[in-house]
């Protein structure tokens, strides 16, 4: 047969469109051409596939060789689409039986030896196999590089056939007896719980140990204001290990993330990414993009922490693109010819220095920064973005003689289980996080007592806060009710709520 059909996928966002790859061979001068808006790396596959070929013992025919890589509007990027690309030679001239290459789909990339060479985006890919079969048949199964076989069989409904070269699927496909058939790929086994630093290692700074045991019961933000120094970086690189245990929903959500960046692991499995980009990160790093987008910092953080250190040092423009992921969970990239949506739930905990020096209100008295330079070293963080941040702390230096007398702090597992028991009675009220409840939800399930109604107006009128504002404090003094088994909001919560919204502007 002269002509050869596969199927494989490409990427678009989280998406992996199918992808037909047609192969054809017609007579005359020896050409090799691929077809189908394929981008630079899939055109240089004609040299990887035809060395592999070789190297693997097979002939290379010595015809017009034409791939067709449809829909043809569809760009096609990176080296998956070798293994298919070489495959349908093999078939078209021959070489290996074809007709059950219709029950797999087939993604690799391959070296010049025929090893099979770890890809991009396979669990994307596996989700979509087994989303797009028609109803009443069974997915196709896939074969891929054994690198990413414990990534793609996190999908337990697909059939994943690792392989690590060219040969063993081509052996899987010649019949030439059981030995020489790919074995369907088992899970690897998975901890329970990843491992995370321990907050026992952290020394006093009870207030802010407190505050993100709330920002962690009910999925807050929060920013630390204090001097060098005081364990902002440290606080915050145990975070994530408060964090109530993620969901076999959320950990695949994270997972299919990472995957499009090469970035997941089987030893990652439901571990919360932890994403501390450096000041000098772009907008484009932080959201995503590029001619083909990719997801950026927000969205590799999905479903985890975002730490940004020393926030008034980024870029004020790059601080601003962060402002609508952190109400709507997601993040869209438009291109002139492509769109790409990526999730974006992330927990952002952010951290600064009070004044330039970083000084301001330390015992040592050494800050030297006059009024006007601290309100202008604040204001790089705009009012809008700050208004979406649930928390704002003081974490204060503790001066050397107490620093030495201070007993280890309380573990992680002591908070967590406070953290998980707080988070439970959020889902069975209202089947989500505190944060994320509506306007319409604020009014049915944070309703305060009288008492703490007037407090709340007191403080809003005193501070000049905005409406978001007033709802943010009342989704904190809800989460600080839940930690407290309360089933209504008191003054004595409400209380604790607005005294963690008053770090900056009010010096």
């Amino acid at each position: 047969m002269s002509l050869a059909v596969l199927k494989s996928r490409a990427l678009a966002g989280m998406q992996a469109p199918q992808v037909t790859v047609e192969v054809h061979l017609a007579n005359g001068l020896p050409s090799f051409t691929i077809v189908g808006l394929p981008e630079t790396e899939v055109k240089e596959s004609k040299d990887r596939v035809r060395a592999a070929l070789q190297n693997a013992r097979f002939d290379f025919p010595a015809q017009r060789i034409t791939v067709n890589l449809a829909p043809a509007d569809l760009p096609k990027e990176s080296g998956r689409f070798d293994l298919p690309i070489a495959l349908g030679i093999l078939a078209a001239s021959g070489q290996i039986p074809g007709e059950a290459l219709a029950h797999y789909e087939f993604a690799g990339e391959l070296s010049l030896s025929g090893e099979l060479r770890p890809i991009r985006g396979a669990l994307a890919m596996t989700f979509a196999i087994c989303q797009g079969h028609q109803a009443g048949q069974p997915p196709r199964a896939f074969i891929l590089p054994r690198a990413n076989a414990d990534e793609a069989a996190l999908v337990a409904e697909a059939a994943i056939y690792p392989a690590d070269s060219l040969l063993q699927v081509c052996a899987h496909f010649a019949g030439m007896g059981d030995d020489s058939k790919l074995a369907r790929h088992t899970p690897a086994s998975v901890a329970a719980r990843p491992a995370y630093p321990d907050f026992a290692e952290v020394k006093g700074q009870l207030q802010a140990k407190r505050a993100l045991e709330v920002a962690a019961a009910g999925n807050h933000s929060v920013i630390m204001v204090g001097p060098p120094g005081t364990g902002k970086s440290m606080l915050a690189a145990r975070f994530p290990g408060i964090l109530p245990t993620m969901t076999d929903q959320e950990a695949l959500e994270s997972a299919a993330v990472q995957s499009l960046t090469s970035g997941f692991s089987i030893e990652k499995w439901k571990a919360r990414p932890y994403r501390s980009p450096h000041h000098t990160a772009s907008g484009v790093a932080l959201v995503g993009g590029g001619g083909s987008p990719r997801p950026g910092e927000i969205s590799l953080a999905h479903r985890g922490v975002l730490f940004l250190d020393e926030l008034p040092e980024f870029d004020r423009k790059v601080l601003e693109v962060l402002r609508e992921p952190l109400e709507s969970g997601h993040i869209t990239i438009s291109r002139a010819a492509r769109q790409a949506d990526f999730p974006a739930r992330f927990q952002l905990i952010a951290a600064m220095n009070p004044c330039p020096c970083g000084y301001f209100g330390h015992s040592n008295g050494k800050c030297r920064c006059t009024p006007d330079g601290i309100a202008r070293y604040q204001d790089k963080i705009s009012g809008p973005l700050l208004d979406r941040i649930d928390l704002q702390i003081q974490v204060g230096a503790l001066p050397h003689a107490d620093l030495l007398k201070q007993a280890d702090g309380e573990a992680s597992t002591a908070i967590l289980a406070r953290v998980e028991a707080a988070f439970e009675r959020q889902q069975q009220r209202q089947g989500k996080a505190n944060n994320l409840l509506s306007t319409g939800e604020i009014d049915l399930h944070c309703r305060p007592d009288a008492a703490a109604e007037q407090l709340l107006r007191n403080a809003m009128s005193k501070l000049n806060w905005s409406a978001r504002a007033y709802h943010r404090v009342l989704k904190v003094a809800r989460t600080i009710a839940d930690l407290a088994g309360a089933t209504q909001i008191s003054s004595a919560h409400v209380a604790e709520a607005i005294q963690y919204r008053r770090a900056l502007r009010e010096h």
